[in-house]
Order: C-alpha cells, then sequence, then structure tokens
C-alpha cells in the first residue's frame, strides 16, 4: 500500500501540514501556525513542494471518520451509545435530534472539511509558479480533493462561503458571503470537470485518486440535485471503463471478508480512505490520529473474546435496522454482529454501557468496522488500521440505478444494476417498474450501505427523513446548525441556518 508508506514518512509533513492551515478556534475558517513560515513566497518554487502540498491535503482525509460515525447516529441506522446518555454530548443531541449552534462534534466537522479545502486551495492558487511533468495530475487531485470537502460541507450545513481564486485569509468571513447552495454546487461540479479530464485511468500511488474517482463523484453530485441524466452518465462512464467488478459473489470467502484488511484497495473501490496503525495518536488531538478513529469509537465495550478488540461502544445499529434486511440477505450477517448470538457462539464477553431507550444499548454493532485484532501501536482505541471506502462499486450501480429509474430513463438497466448488487448479496432479482422500483433501489441502497455514513443524506435529499428520522423536523433538520463561533466571527455577514 505505497500511500499508505509514502504519506507517512515524509519527516517534513508536520510542517507542511501545519503551514497549509490546520483550523482551529482562532478567527474566521483558519488560523496559520506562523513559526514554520512557509507561505506562497517561500513554497511552491520545486516538483516536490507540490507533492507534499499534496500529502497534506490527502491527510486532511483521515478526519472524515467523524462525518461517518455521526451520519449514521443522525439517521434511523444507530444509537449514538457509549458508556452513558452523556458520553460525547454532541453525539447524543444529534442522536435527539436535539443538536444546537454549539456543539462541539459538529465545530470538528466545519473545521477539518476547511482546512481541507485551504491546503487543497493553497495548491490551486499557486498553479502557474512553475512548470513540471505531471503537474496537471498533482493539481487535478487538489481539485478533487477541494470538491469533496465542500462537498461534505454543503451536506451538513447548506449553503456555505466558496472562494474559487484560493484560500481564504483572516477576516474574509465578515466580507465574504454564505454562497447558494447552486454558486456552490457550480464549484463542485467544476472541479470535478477539471479533474475528471486530468486525472489518470490508474493511480500514480495506491490510495490517490483516479479518473473513476472524479466520475463517481461527480455522478452522485449530480443525483444530489436530481439531476438524473448528467448522474446517470458520469456514473455508467465508471461502470463502462471495467476497471471495477463487485468484490467476490455471495457465499464466497471474500464477500465475507468484504471489510477486512485483505479486501482494501481491491476492484470493489472506487475512492478509498487510507489509514495505519503503525503510529500512535492521543485524545488530545483525535484529528492528528493515522488511524480511524471511528473503528474504535464503534467498537464493543469491555470485550474479551475471538476475532475483534474491545472499544467503546458508540454508534450501536438499532433493532429495526437489523430486521429492515430481506429473509435470506447476506449483508446482514456481514454488515452488523448480533453481540448476544455472538456470545453464544463463541463464548465472548462484554459489557453494556448506555441505557439510555433513545441513545443507547441495542444489542447490536457496526461489524464493518468494528476493530479487529491486530498489532497496531498506541491506543488501540485509535490507531485502527481499518481503510473507509468512501465510494463502493456497489455504490456506484445502486446510484446509476436511481438515476436510470427516477429520471425516467431506463427502468430495465436501472433493474439489470440493481440485481447486480441483490445476486451478490443471494437474493432473488426483481422485475419492479416505476416508483415500485424506486422504493426497491432505496431499500436495498439501506441494506448495502449501512454503516457506512450515507443513510441520513440520502433520507434527506430524497425528502424522506421526518418519515423515518425521530424527532426531525422539516424545513429545519435538513442541515445542521453553523457553528455559534463562526457566526460570530462574520459579524452579521452570515444568518444562521433556519430553526436554529
Amino acid at each position: 500500500m505505497m500511500m499508505k508508506i509514502n504519506i507517512k514518512r515524509n519527516i517534513i509533513l508536520a510542517a507542511i501540514a501545519a503551514s497549509l492551515g490546520i483550523t482551529s478556534c482562532g478567527d474566521d475558517f483558519v488560523e496559520v501556525d506562523p513559526p514554520y513560515g512557509i507561505n506562497s513566497d517561500s513554497y511552491f518554487t520545486a516538483e516536490d513542494d507540490y507533492y507534499n502540498a499534496l500529502i497534506g491535503t490527502y491527510d486532511i482525509l483521515q478526519s472524515t471518520y467523524a462525518n461517518v460515525i455521526l451520519g449514521e447516529i443522525a439517521s434511523d441506522n444507530a444509537h449514538a451509545g457509549g458508556e452513558s446518555a452523556t458520553d460525547v454530548i454532541g453525539w447524543q443531541q444529534v442522536d435527539r435530534m436535539q443538536h444546537t449552534p454549539v456543539n462541539d462534534n459538529l465545530d470538528d466537522i466545519w473545521d477539518w472539511n476547511f482546512a481541507g479545502v485551504y491546503r487543497a486551495s493553497f495548491m490551486l492558487e499557486n498553479a502557474d509558479n512553475i512548470d513540471f511533468e505531471g503537474k496537471s495530475q498533482l493539481l487535478a487531485e487538489a481539485h478533487f480533493l477541494r470538491a469533496y470537502f465542500n462537498f461534505e460541507l454543503l451536506k451538513w450545513f447548506g449553503p456555505i462561503p466558496i472562494k474559487p481564486e484560493g484560500r481564504f485569509t483572516l477576516g474574509e468571513a465578515k466580507t465574504i458571503p454564505r454562497s447558494s447552495k447552486a454558486e456552490v454546487y457550480a464549484l463542485i461540479e467544476q472541479d470535478l470537470t477539471y479533474a475528471e479530464e486530468n486525472l489518470a485511468v490508474n493511480a500514480p500511488e495506491v490510495g490517490r485518486v483516479t479518473k473513476g474517482a472524479a466520475q463517481a463523484l461527480l455522478g452522485k453530485v449530480y443525483l444530489y440535485q436530481d439531476k438524473f441524466s448528467e448522474a446517470a452518465t458520469e456514473l455508467q462512464k465508471v461502470i463502462n471503463s471495467g476497471k471495477y467488478h463487485l468484490y467476490g459473489t455471495q457465499g464466497d470467502e471474500d464477500y465475507a471478508n468484504l471489510f477486512e484488511y485483505s479486501a482494501e484497495n481491491s476492484a470493489e473501490s472506487v475512492f478509498e480512505i487510507q489509514y495505519t496503525g503503525t503510529e500512535g495518536a492521543g485524545f488530545g488531538c483525535l484529528q492528528c490520529s493515522e488511524g480511524n478513529v471511528m473503528v474504535g469509537f464503534s467498537g464493543i465495550r469491555g470485550y474479551a473474546g475471538p476475532v475483534f478488540e474491545s472499544g467503546y461502544g458508540f454508534n450501536l445499529p438499532t433493532e429495526e435496522a437489523y430486521n429492515s434486511f430481506e429473509s435470506g440477505d447476506a449483508r446482514q450477517e456481514v454488515s452488523l454482529l448480533d453481540i448476544e448470538a455472538w456470545a453464544a457462539e463463541t463464548g465472548a464477553t462484554y459489557n453494556i454501557g448506555n441505557q439510555d431507550e433513545v441513545t443507547g444499548h441495542t444489542g447490536y454493532y457496526n461489524r464493518k468496522y468494528l476493530p479487529r485484532q491486530n498489532d497496531n501501536l498506541g491506543d488501540a482505541n485509535l490507531t485502527q488500521p481499518n481503510n473507509y471506502r468512501a465510494i463502493r462499486y456497489a455504490d456506484v450501480l445502486l446510484m446509476a440505478a436511481e438515476a436510470l429509474n427516477r429520471g425516467g430513463i431506463d427502468d430495465a438497466q436501472a433493474r439489470a444494476y440493481l440485481n447486480m448488487v441483490r445476486d451478490r448479496a443471494g437474493l432473488a432479482p426483481v422485475d419492479d417498474s416505476g416508483t415500485s422500483l424506486t422504493e426497491q433501489i432505496y431499500m436495498d441502497r439501506r441494506s448495502e450501505m449501512i454503516g457506512e455514513g450515507h443513510r441520513f443524506f440520502d433520507l434527506v435529499r430524497t425528502g424522506r427523513a421526518e418519515q423515518f428520522i425521530d424527532g426531525f423536523t422539516t424545513g429545519k433538520n435538513e442541515v445542521f446548525p453553523i457553528p455559534l463561533e463562526e457566526i460570530q466571527f462574520a459579524q452579521g455577514n452570515w444568518d444562521q441556518n433556519a430553526g436554529y
């Protein structure tokens, strides 16, 4: 896994990353640590500068664990869990749909994603400093990453400030408005179109984005806007490329191990965020961890037994989610762990933490991202090496099916894509059409993607959130509040999201 190794081996990366804008609770979007003294005058004068800056931008992707775990908790898929109903209070509030602009966990998502935007933008505003072979590939990756971070911000917070020409500077929160959703989407589409045109078909290193990743993300962005024809076109480019396939078939050992280390960076994965367990971490800077923090936090409390390591017991799938699978669906066992059945089978023991009826223990765990026994360094709960499959090929097939069906384009092809995913899960093909097919796609999308942070946003974009999420208020909870400190920094330039 070359990218995992190369990202970690550069000793100067810590200085580079800090100089490229780690967001904090300081003024506005970013606070740059001045002792390093790296700026556009002293940097981006050699090819290695662009490469190392790109590594620093990729590094922010590891904070995606926060988006994923909180995206599950916000949906009807999972309870917050933890030790008690006040453990990580920001997650508990989101689970109850009682979050406010004062929420450290939502603030993290704002800060870390804007840090990613900042780092990518620093590269792009210095795109013309020098020329070298392969520069267009590096810039295309920066465009992709800026689009990815902006898309996450748009999903979570609605209209956001954008600055297409480069970085935000201190004080600009008072002068740059929150752009409309249409304007943000336009910038995202522009960045991804550039990326698609300039990215390599095959990644230069494992973990770096490809043309297929840009096409898949662009298709997803179109789908979120109900631009069904455009979405279908981009997603079918990925399908027709022949580069990807479903990993294993129903009943195969490979399928059962889809989310194990052995299946990382496979042909099933279109865009995968890399993690490693070879570097320690601490609670003083969770986003500094090179491991997937979500995995340890999702682990079984007080666990002793085979296969898994213990964890903090957050992100607990609900009984309703467990029962939502069709009879005979192989995804149920691969995705969710029934802890009582597992303990009876293996003799494993465990503890129960939070027993609150709304946010507490359910008897189920997110098996896809449970910590496995391994030799990771440091705090095992913070340095798990499980990669996150941000865009899987099954996701592409289901999004394409939805676009073709909801756009009235081709129900036959939509069924074909859906049935590929169902067949892999051991289910019979469907022959539905029209709205009946739409509902079947929604059902299979939940079963396929459960535990991966997509459900809340799928419900919101299709107008079904209030129907499924307890406490959800239409007209308010489609987005989360802008962190209070950001509203204060803007000094009246930004309005808070409605209802907050």
